[in-house]
Parts: structure tokens; C-alpha cells; sequence
């Protein structure tokens, strides 16, 4: 590796770790597995090499077509609302960049995730691939209605606006499972974590926050 190359690695390794200090150990991000493997985990490898030097700043940044990837904080905010664990099955509505799918990933025992856009799927598959990620099913398609295949899941995080959780979504979370979703309409939302207990959904706004919309069939139309 070059002199050169050698620095590059030091300035994102330097960024990784303002990240934990400051924007999610500063903030209120507790969970000492969400803090471990969102320090070992290469953001800069799930954006384009135009926005790398910005992949540890606090803010979303566009992958293309429309999409984002969400601000590290927010990443971490819906992994920890989640309560994850090794067992967990999860279900991941919006593939986008694979960066939070990578997150899951570290934290459960295998994640089903949607993306209607193919050629974003297949950037976030290479992606997933080149970081070692191989306990990952993928979709491309229409996910507003969850997984296409009969299957329920402990946990499921919508990373996409919709006015409220679409009922198909709520029929594939167990009894006693976690749902994370921005709720609300195309402008602004509310971050918001469900629990079904004896069939009903509870629910805890966790902050305000700004998604791209849930485009579907059980989304926005467009």
C-alpha cells in the first residue's frame, strides 16, 4: 500500500471514529454491539467514491436515483430500537445502499431485504459481497407489501416513508416482535418503533426524521 493510500485509510479510520465519539456515543446510542459494528463496518464502501471523504458526516447522502443512504445516527437509532439479537430473523423493506443492511446483518441470524430498484439491489449485493456479508436474502421488487414468500419475522425496519405501516408488513411481525418505521407523510416523519403484543401494535415515537417515500403497490404511488 502506498504512502498515499496509507493516509486515505488513517482520514476515514480517523472519521469512523469522530462518528462513534461524537455523533452516536455524544447522542443517546447505548448499545454496545450497535457501537461495535458500526465501528467495524467500511461506510465508504456503500457510497460512490464522489461522496467517500463524506461518509462518516452526520447527515444522508444520495446513491442515485433518488435514493439515500441515512446519516450514521439514524442508522444506529433504528438498530437500537430494535433489540436485536442472534436469533432474530429480520426483514429489511429498502435495500438502498446495503449500509444498514450491513448492520443488521453483524447483529442477527439472517436478513430478508426488499429493493424495487434492481440496479440499486445489485450495487448493494457487490457491496455486501466485497465486506464479507453472506447471511443476506434478497428481492427486487415491490416490498410495500413485505416479503413476497408466506414468512414471519422477529424484526422488520422500513428504511422508507409511509403514511402509516402498511397491513401486510404487520401481518408478516411475530407475536412479541419490533417494527421500526419513519411514519408520516413525503415531507417529514415521525421515526417510530411498534411491538405487537396479543395481536395489537403498541407504539413509541422515537424523533422526527426525513425519509425518501415508500413507492408501492401499500406505499406512495410515486
Amino acid at each position: 500500500m502506498s504512502a498515499a493510500d496509507n493516509s486515505n485509510v488513517d482520514r476515514l479510520q480517523s472519521a469512523r471514529e469522530h462518528m462513534l465519539k461524537w455523533d452516536l456515543r455524544g447522542r443517546d446510542i447505548t448499545d454496545p454491539e450497535v457501537l461495535r459494528v458500526m465501528g467495524e463496518i467500511r461506510r465508504e464502501e456503500f457510497v460512490s467514491q464522489a461522496y467517500q471523504w463524506q461518509a462518516y458526516d452526520d447527515g444522508p447522502l444520495p446513491i442515485g436515483m433518488g435514493q439515500t443512504i441515512s446519516q450514521p445516527y439514524i442508522v444506529a437509532v433504528m438498530t437500537q430500537a430494535l433489540r436485536l439479537n442472534k436469533g432474530c430473523e429480520v426483514l429489511e423493506i429498502g435495500t438502498g445502499s446495503g449500509y444498514q443492511t450491513a448492520v443488521l446483518s453483524r447483529l442477527t441470524k439472517i436478513v430478508y431485504t426488499t429493493e424495487r430498484l434492481g440496479l440499486l439491489s445489485e450495487s448493494a449485493q457487490s457491496a455486501l459481497g466485497r465486506a464479507g456479508v453472506d447471511n443476506v436474502e434478497f428481492y427486487i421488487g415491490d416490498g410495500s407489501g413485505g416479503w413476497p414468500e408466506k414468512r414471519i419475522f422477529d424484526r422488520i425496519i422500513i428504511t422508507a416513508a409511509a403514511a402509516k405501516v402498511p397491513e401486510p408488513i404487520n401481518e408478516q411481525l411475530k407475536e412479541g416482535g419490533i417494527l421500526v418505521a419513519p411514519v408520516g407523510g413525503g415531507g417529514s416523519q415521525e421515526l417510530t418503533a411498534f411491538e405487537k403484543r396479543g395481536g395489537k401494535m403498541t407504539e413509541r415515537v422515537i424523533c422526527g426524521c426525513r425519509f425518501v417515500k415508500l413507492i408501492g403497490k401499500y406505499g406512495f404511488e410515486k
